[in-house]
């Protein structure tokens, strides 16, 4: 079972649809005991940083994704949260995260050129370099997805599988064993966004 974690931030269910729409069943849902008892958990979110790790430590969510995690049950984290994954944000002021991806999260005007516009929004290709995992083992180099985002996955070089051009190289996936994180949107980038999950739902299944 695929859980998909409700701490009030988040396309939940347009991820469920997504899920459906590859066969899969996910469900989503607030509840301590059920996602103990997932397979594989989808942690989304939208929205500021700060706002939505209070209510992931508050409502004790994100103690049970940690747990759950270091356990060994795949983890994947969508936009911002896969920024929830690692160790510190510094939007609007520094928030800790769930400390499951070392580095931390810092403005992508730090390092893009003078003129771009923020949020980065749209599409643009995936590069995968030497390292390509499991996660995209049915795209090819290149294919595109969707992305919206103004802040980006620092000082993480030994997670990043994955790398988007926008004025500059930022990290768009990152792994850390059975945790993954993508910066991108998913449910949002049309077929290879379904290829990317259906992938996560077969992690560690033989198919």
């Amino acid at each position: 079972m695929i859980v998909i974690v409700d701490y009030g931030v988040g396309n939940l269910f347009s991820l469920q649809s997504s899920f459906q729409a590859i066969g899969v069943k996910a469900v989503v849902s607030g509840e301590r005991e059920i996602i103990e008892r997932a397979e594989k958990i989808v942690l989304p979110g939208v929205g500021a940083f700060g706002d939505a790790a209070h209510k992931l430590f508050s409502s004790g969510l994100g103690e049970v994704v940690v747990r759950q995690a270091k356990k060994g049950v795949p983890v994947l984290g969508i936009c911002l949260g896969m920024q929830l994954l690692f160790e510190k944000s510094y939007e609007y002021g520094e928030h800790n995260g769930l400390g499951l991806i070392k580095g931390e999260i810092r403005p992508i005007s730090d390092v893009i050129p003078a003129g771009y516009k923020i949020p980065h929004i749209g599409w643009n290709g995936l590069n995968f370099g030497e390292r390509k995992s499991d996660l995209f083992k049915y795209l090819a180099e290149g294919e595109h997805v969707y992305f919206v985002h103004s802040f980006y996955g620092a000082n993480c070089e030994k997670s990043v599988i994955a790398t988007a051009e926008y004025g500059a190289k930022l990290t768009a996936a990152v792994q850390e064993g059975n945790v993954y994180g993508c910066q991108f949107h998913p449910e949002k980038s049309g077929e290879t966004g379904l290829k990317i999950l259906r992938a996560f739902a077969e992690r560690g299944e033989q198919v």
